[in-house]
């Protein structure tokens, strides 16, 4: 999904006008923002919107803070993706599914672990066990890649 069509999907659930009003910005800027912006192309009529300049902000200054802050706003955070040229899974299928499994019992032990000794999860437990889900969205992350570009299929590689 392109910018501008995120902004209009999530315009369209209130209405231009309303998010205009919620904004104090004009309508006429935010049906701008929902429409495709190309500074190289004059005839496209969109405007160069939020999210495409917290990308610029993101890109000039390799650093994912903003991305996080906004995760946060929306009740979530941001997990980074395991590049795709770094996904470094063994082949067979069997094999992954148990590493993925592995992570996850690991996650549950550390879970255990912190609750055990006085039945409270304490902030420096709590941050392994932050750490420990981490390593496991990451895990899933990378197996999901590797399904999604066929690498079980046939015996593809």
């Amino acid at each position: 999904m392109r910018s501008h069509e995120a902004i209009k999907h999530a315009a369209d659930k209130v209405g231009v006008k309303s998010l205009a009003a919620s904004l104090r910005l004009s309508q006429a800027l935010v049906y701008k923002w929902c429409q495709e912006s190309d500074p190289n192309d004059p005839d496209t009529s969109g405007a160069r919107n939020p999210l495409d300049r917290l990308a610029e902000i993101v890109h000039a200054t390799q650093d994912t803070t903003v991305v996080e802050w906004l995760c946060h706003q929306a009740g979530g955070f941001y997990v980074k993706n395991t590049p795709p040229t770094k996904v470094d899974i063994p082949t067979e299928l069997l094999v992954n599914t148990q590493q993925l499994v592995n992570e996850f019992s690991q996650l549950l032990m550390t879970v255990t672990k912190s609750i055990e000794d006085d039945g409270e999860i304490e902030s420096s437990e709590a941050e392994r066990i932050r750490q420990s889900w981490q390593q496991f969205k990451s895990m899933a992350e990378a197996f999901t890649i590797a399904c999604e570009r066929g690498r079980f299929q046939n015996g593809q590689q």
